[in-house]
């Protein structure tokens, strides 16, 4: 079933920086702002999210203390993968709403009915709602996806990927350190080696614990997209 769309678009603004993010270079997905162009370069590389979608939705909702009604648009909605668990326990898709720290603090009150109104319309859709501010997009993983991008447009010869690759699906998992002493002997190509290894960690065809520091013992494994 095609994911939905968004339900409007976004346009140029002076508040902020805006623009289109290509998710896994297939689809243009709108940003507003850096912080949500960030959050998009998170599910991007998150091998467990299927798609997101950016306003996905608006939902109308009454302030009690103006009186009035009002529509709200959430940020996006993300979906993911089900993976090897049952289908009665899928992932529940996110609702998500991308918001910097001290301009939700700030405006907490005020805004307090629409998230109410957001977490009612997502719990009769069967989703999930949050809030993400900076403490949750701008953390380690960003910083180490950040990090891996300058390898993603590497070349290697794939033999040797698909040697380092065959090495982790039969050890289930390695460390880099190991496969650099299997793969990569030699004080000539180790250079070569760590930077294949961050390149295949920054093309997915690896993946690791991202929410921790990089070192020799980080531990990889093959990511299973099911």
């Amino acid at each position: 079933m095609p994911l939905p769309t968004s339900v409007r678009k976004i346009g140029p603004t002076r508040r902020s920086v805006s623009g289109y993010y290509a998710f896994r270079g297939e689809e243009s997905i709108a940003f507003e702002s850096t912080l949500e162009r960030d959050f998009l370069i998170k599910a991007d590389f998150d091998v467990s999210v299927l798609g997101v979608i950016s306003q996905p939705c608006e939902i109308s909702f009454h302030h009690p203390v103006t009186g009035r009604r009002y529509t709200y648009t959430p940020d996006y909605l993300v979906y993911y993968r089900l993976g090897n668990r049952h289908y009665k326990d899928y992932p529940k898709p996110l609702l998500v709403e991308v918001k910097p720290r001290e301009k939700w603090q700030a405006h907490w009150r005020e805004w307090s009915p629409k998230w109410k109104a957001a977490i009612r319309h997502a719990n009769n859709e069967g989703w999930a709602f949050r809030i993400h501010d900076e403490s949750r997009i701008r953390d380690k993983t960003l910083d180490n996806i950040t990090f891996l991008a300058r390898y993603k447009r590497m070349v290697f010869p794939s033999v040797e990927s698909q040697a380092v690759l065959n090495t982790v699906r039969e050890m289930g998992v390695a460390t880099l350190d190991y496969l650099l002493s299997r793969h990569f002997m030699g004080d000539i190509y180790r250079a070569e080696g760590i930077a294949h290894l961050w390149h295949l960690l920054a093309t997915r065809q690896l993946d690791c614990d991202m929410a921790q520091s990089f070192s020799p013992l980080s531990e990889v494994w093959v990511p299973d997209y099911e």
